[in-house]
């Protein structure tokens, strides 16, 4: 039995891989990956890698193996993910895996937001298959905010559409650790985890640490979202990521991402981390 993941050179995927080294030998680990060459450095920690390009249905034939546990982490191609899922999905049935893990989003089916709805047609795919299977519905990574830290120091001001909604983010890694947890041990097959940080925050308590951290004035600005969307085009950032800004954001506005579940604390073992430590990491690497 390998624990295969796919999308493994991503950001998500290695902090998947470097939990789950933490756990089981490397010899039971694989990187399923478009271009395998950008996985030497795991192979050099003894990480099997396999070609595995969402793309390309007879890359995926090859990518699993019966007994296999499996996670697919979540196409980033807006538009496109529920058919590059769908070949993930029916190779992997076709492989006979032991357990499908996928990363979807916070409320699955009950999202009642745009960017959940490929999310929660993929999980239909998966239960249609048959494959056993696990859901990890991510909410909000805290890096999505602190991964933009550059122009907010430089302009002193974040800029959303949130109004005062609250978001119960957690650090990419905090969700890492959980996908490791569920592929490694007993009990999770046939679950879907509502994953989510033990603390909802706004927008105005996060410039308010921005602030606190940086020691100068840093505001929070809230635009309707149109505007917040022009602004963002207007500063080149490709469409698709703005439409998942923005819609996220509005459902952020709504409520949609304030849910403070407690699995993905009770999926780790430890309190999920605060959006001030993320802060203060993104602060030390500008």
């Amino acid at each position: 039995m390998s624990i295969v993941i796919t999308a493994a050179t991503g950001r998500l995927g290695r902090l998947v891989i470097d939990e789950l080294l933490g756990r089981v030998p490397a010899d039971q680990v694989v990187a399923a990956v478009r271009d395998p060459a950008k996985a030497a450095d795991l192979a050099e920690r003894g990480v099997t890698v396999r070609a595995a390009d969402y793309d390309a249905p007879g890359d995926l034939k090859e990518a699993f193996r019966a007994g296999d546990r499996v996670l697919l982490i979540s196409g980033n191609e807006m538009g496109k993910r529920v058919a590059q899922h769908t070949a993930v999905v029916r190779a992997a049935a076709a492989a006979g895996v032991a357990q499908l893990a996928y990363t979807g989003i916070l409320g699955g089916p009950d999202a009642g937001f745009a960017l959940a709805d490929e999310h929660t047609a993929t999980e239909q795919v998966i239960q249609d298959a048959g494959v056993p299977y696990t859901f990890l519905r991510n909410g909000w990574y805290s890096e999505n905010y602190t991964e933009a830290l550059a122009p907010v120091l430089e302009h002193g001001v974040v800029l959303s559409n949130t109004g005062d909604g609250r978001i119960a983010s957690a650090a990419r890694a905090d969700f890492a650790a959980a996908a490791a947890v569920a592929l490694t041990e007993e009990g999770h097959v046939g679950r879907a985890y509502e994953l989510s940080g033990d603390v909802a925050w706004n927008l105005d308590e996060y410039a308010a640490e921005v602030s606190r951290q940086v020691g100068r004035p840093v505001m929070h600005r809230n635009l309707p979202p149109a505007e917040h969307r022009a602004v963002l085009l207007g500063a080149g950032v490709p469409g698709a990521v703005v439409t998942a800004i923005v819609g996220g954001e509005e459902a952020a506005s709504r409520g949609a991402l304030a849910a403070v579940s407690g699995d993905l604390r009770r999926l780790i073992g430890r309190p999920t981390t605060p959006v001030g430590d993320s802060i203060a990491e993104a602060l030390r690497g500008l």
